[in-house]
């Protein structure tokens, strides 16, 4: 009996041994099992789970008076309108400003009773940012995804960086969040508006190209493009190519139908290539057909007339672009102001090339008095949204 119990022991001693020699798990590797948004509040956690400590520091805010970046103030808009774009992406509507006050109290009380529930930090951050506090958000942003490596969390963070002007530390968190959810569109989304924000068009256009090619059937990947296509000079031929494959896959779409036109008429570029001319102007003229309060499909069809020279025609477009935009406060993913003030130039370039002078010049006063307005405008919207001052590894504070 007594060789029985020792043998007994022995074994015990042996597979506990065993256990302590296992390996821990990798956090960079990605688990088997998925990873919903909607799961349990996640168990207290020692380690972040995050592959490595960032290789970035975000050690504070400025005011974004200065965004620099490559190209003209359109791109730097067009970088701006899809970091919003992105931080939207599956998003519920953010609370109002009281609810976000008692949200932060009674979080921050639950936090000091749990402090490893990745959750209520996801909840705190989203209060601060509310409130205004975005350092503090983003702070609370990666807590939550270095306790718990789900999607939802790494993309918050990611899209949090992204929206305040912090590009390089966006595309480390979405990169980690790309390989630990290859089948996230939205994590590519992020990549790919991360890279045109840091002047890189072509890794951009890959990134959404691969988000696309996840589900084609979703519009959000080729709107991404259209909002990069409007802001260059000649589209890259990648960026056609998408475009063609929205309209195709999509013809009933108001937004697909203008896309696509307005890239054959930036490819076109001076040639009055009358096949070209034709086919833009039947996909703008179906963009129309599908939503007639379509104000940037008017305004384009102006100018379509305008390079065939059908000026009347082109006064026409201009003025119900102008009619429409007045009584839409936006269409879609398109600004109607700038609508408006580019109708208003383009009328005055138009008046003066059919000799009406006076009529040339009130229209261009009116362009340049919006242009001013504009200007006003975009600034109080970016003193709204404060800029990281952030310190990628051994390099210097980036703000």
């Amino acid at each position: 009996m007594l060789r029985i119990l020792l043998l007994l022991a022995f074994a015990l001693a042996i597979a506990a041994k065993g256990r302590a020699q296992q390996p821990a798990a990798d956090p960079a590797k990605p688990s088997t099992q998925p990873q919903s948004s909607d799961a349990s509040p996640a168990a207290p956690s020692s380690a972040p789970q995050f592959y490595d400590s960032p290789k970035f520091t975000v050690s504070g805010v400025s005011d974004t008076t200065n965004l620099g970046g490559h190209g003209s103030d359109t791109v730097v808009r067009t970088r701006e309108s899809l970091a919003k774009e992105t931080a939207t992406l599956g998003k519920n509507p953010e609370p109002t400003r009281d609810a976000a006050e008692r949200d932060r109290d009674r979080v921050q009380v639950l936090i000091s009773q749990s402090p490893g529930r990745a959750d209520l930090h996801h909840q705190l951050a989203i209060a601060d940012e509310t409130l205004g506090d975005s350092l503090a958000a983003v702070r609370e942003y990666q807590r939550a995804a270095e306790l718990d490596s789900r999607e939802t969390y790494l993309f918050d963070w990611g899209a949090e960086l992204l929206l305040h002007h912090a590009p390089e530390p966006a595309l480390e968190v979405f990169t980690r969040g790309n390989r630990l959810f290859p089948k996230s569109e939205r994590m590519l989304l992020g990549m790919g508006a991360a890279h045109y924000a840091m002047g890189s068009i072509d890794e951009s256009l890959a990134k959404v190209r691969a988000a696309s090619d996840l589900n084609p059937g979703d519009s959000a990947p080729y709107l991404f493009v259209g909002e990069m296509d409007r802001a260059e000079k000649v589209p890259p031929a990648a960026a056609v190519e998408m475009l063609q494959r929205f309209v195709s896959l999509h013809p009933e779409s108001a937004e697909a139908n203008y896309e696509y036109a307005v890239a054959l008429w930036k490819s076109r570029g001076q040639s009055q290539d009358a096949v070209l001319l034709a086919q833009e102007e039947t996909l703008l003229n179906k963009a129309i057909q599908i939503d007639p309060r379509f104000s940037a499909a008017h305004l384009q069809m102006g100018i379509v007339h305008a390079d065939r020279k059908e000026f009347h025609k082109a006064i026409d477009d201009y003025a119900k672009a102008i009619t429409v935009a007045d009584q839409t406060a936006a269409v879609e993913s398109h600004d109607s102001d700038s609508v408006v003030q580019e109708a208003h130039f383009r009328l005055g370039t138009v008046y003066r090339q059919i000799g009406e002078v006076e009529k040339s010049k009130a229209e261009m006063k009116i362009c340049s008095d919006l242009a001013a307005q504009s200007v006003q405008k975009t600034e109080r919207e970016r003193h709204e949204i404060q800029q990281f001052v952030y310190t990628l590894r051994d390099q210097p504070p980036t703000q």
